[in-house]
């Protein structure tokens, strides 16, 4: 394979407010008709993502050589392209493309696990003293033959599976197809870091670290503690133990480091990890620290999962505020391909608009899930048709994510203009009504209000340098608080009610950016004195310093 470094225009560097755009490429464009995303279709929308939603950056989903039984997170070869997604021909042109726009790529790599299809994996389970075999982790049975812990996969069951030509186990933090990395062996440390180059040399801008928290295990293979207050068929069964020891061991910290170095060796590169979903803000200063400023930042996935309440949000960044050092990047998620759309999980659109003012108006780096800035919502699919393996295998408590990675909506055309075959999973009912093209032409859409809040925050001093003022005022529903830097100052009020709020501030005047049903003109002058703000309506305002 040639190394062969990609020349730019221009060396694109990192911001600490650059607006990242996910894209899982099975279900954003399909150029050949065979139902399935490829990279000649991202080619296709760079335009969009540049010159009409103005992110910065792409984030890609797996594109690497799998069997694809998790969808390309069972990686065969991390140094190819699988033939559904195009080649490397088509990968550079993305590249070329996306930086003669301006856009940074950020690939998602893998390090805990690779498919058992993987020739390391094959290697290291063909004969207990293969020079491979301590690649991946393997132990003895216990006694009786059974698994050499009570450790669980991630997609349901034991995280062990018999290998009978060995008469050993292996470990697997989700599908058996998914054998998990010995991350203690320096081998293996030293081929992920020139996989790391590999692609740093393809002139990837950096990467996201897909499942950091699992790949350190506790040596000694200690069974995990009981989980006291797991309610048996009504929790996932994932949770009947707690992951003490499989999960989130302090060496994990050491090897983030290693990540650290090598991107550190590069100019421009960043990375975004996958710490944890429940990682304290406390315990993400020591993310933070490993890195030099600006080099990492570990995702912050609190919006995803804290209660709709204006305290708890406002509670929430009042800590995050405080615990950022400067040059940390804080960042802001509001779904994922792991996790509910945003407009599903709130079962609103107008609170979905309402956190998306609340995101653009922070300080730091704001992640897109595709689609949702048009307002895509999960999809339902029937049990019959499941595609995801951790829905299939831990039915009954809705844990396949299916629904939330459904084509992409980008006309009223037949299967949304996503592709003109079938599509690998269905399209929403409702893609007639949200779709790209039909809301580029609404000025009142779901994209009308990005397009407005993005674009007022890339000129705007105040919300890319600014300080965080939260505001105390009467109404308990109403988040308010106070973007400001030495030259502009703006100020931003969120109903959490379901009932308008009547609120009154001690402000002159104001003018008006935007509010979030785009119901009134942008540049009027509004009284703060007696404000009034509908059921989950927010208001963007430019105030006089």
């Amino acid at each position: 394979m040639s190394l062969k470094t990609l020349k730019t225009k221009k060396e694109l560097k990192w911001s600490a407010n650059d607006i990242v755009y996910q894209i899982y490429p099975r279900s954003f464009k399909d150029t050949t008709g065979n139902g399935i995303g490829d990279l000649q279709g991202i080619i296709e929308k760079l335009d969009y993502l540049h010159k009409i939603l103005k992110v910065d950056a792409i984030w890609l989903c797996p594109i690497y050589k799998s069997p694809m039984k998790d969808f390309g997170y069972d990686i065969a070869d991390y140094c190819q392209i699988d033939p559904l997604f195009g080649n490397f021909k088509l990968f550079d042109n993305l590249v070329k493309k996306a930086h003669g726009r301006g856009l940074k790529i950020l690939m998602d790599f893998v390090p805990n696990h690779t498919s058992d299809q993987h020739p390391w994996f094959i290697e290291s389970r063909s004969a207990l003293k293969n020079p491979k075999r301590d690649w991946y982790i393997w132990q003895k049975p216990k006694p009786d033959g059974s698994p050499p812990n009570n450790w669980l996969s991630r997609f349901g069951g034991s995280a062990w599976t018999f290998d009978p030509k060995t008469k050993q186990y292996y470990l697997h933090s989700f599908l058996p197809c998914q054998p998990d990395l010995n991350w203690r062996n320096p081998q293996v440390q030293k081929e992920m870091r020139k996989i790391l180059e590999f692609w740093l040399v393809k002139g990837v801008d950096g990467f996201r670290l897909d499942a950091l928290y699992h790949i350190i295990k506790d040596d000694k293979f200690r069974d995990n503690p009981i989980n006291p207050r797991y309610i048996p068929g009504h929790d996932d069964p994932y949770r009947q133990f707690l992951n003490v020891y499989d999960r989130g061991r302090p060496a994990t910290l050491e090897i983030l480091n290693k990540f650290c170095g090598v991107i550190g060796q590069h100019k421009n590169k960043f990375l975004v990890s996958e710490v944890f979903y429940q990682t304290k803000v406390a315990e993400l200063k020591t993310y933070y620290k490993l890195c030099q400023a600006g080099l990492h930042a570990p995702f912050n996935f609190n919006f995803i999962r804290l209660p709709w309440s204006a305290w708890a949000y406002r509670s929430f960044l009042d800590n995050y505020e405080e615990n950022l050092s400067e040059g940390d990047c804080p960042n802001y998620v509001l779904g994922n391909h792991d996790r509910s759309r945003v407009a599903s999980r709130l079962e609103s659109r107008k609170k979905a608009r309402l956190l998306a003012m609340l995101v653009f108006t922070l300080k730091g780096m704001p992640f897109i899930y595709y689609g949702e800035e048009i307002g895509m919502s999960n999809v339902p699919v029937k049990n019959n048709e499941q595609l995801d393996p951790w829905g299939k295998n831990v039915p009954g408590f809705g844990l396949g994510r299916d629904a939330y990675r459904t084509p992409m909506q980008w006309s009223a055309q037949k299967y949304a203009g996503f592709s003109k075959t079938k599509p690998w999973l269905p399209v929403a009912r409702n893609y007639l009504f949200f779709n790209v093209k039909k809301e580029l032409a609404d000025k009142k859409s779901f994209l009308s209000l990005y397009r407005n809040l993005i674009s007022f925050r890339k000129k705007s001093k105040a919300i890319l340098e600014g300080n965080y003022y939260p505001l105390n005022i009467r109404s308990q529903n109403v988040f308010a608080y106070v973007r400001e830097s030495e030259t502009e100052k703006v100020l931003v009020l969120l109903n959490f009610a379901s009932k308008t709020q009547k609120i009154s501030l001690p402000f002159a005047m104001a003018e008006l950016v935007c509010n979030t049903f785009l119901s009134r003109k942008k540049g009027q002058k509004i009284n703060l004195n007696k404000l009034y703000l509908k059921a989950f309506e927010g208001y963007l305002f430019k105030l006089k310093k």
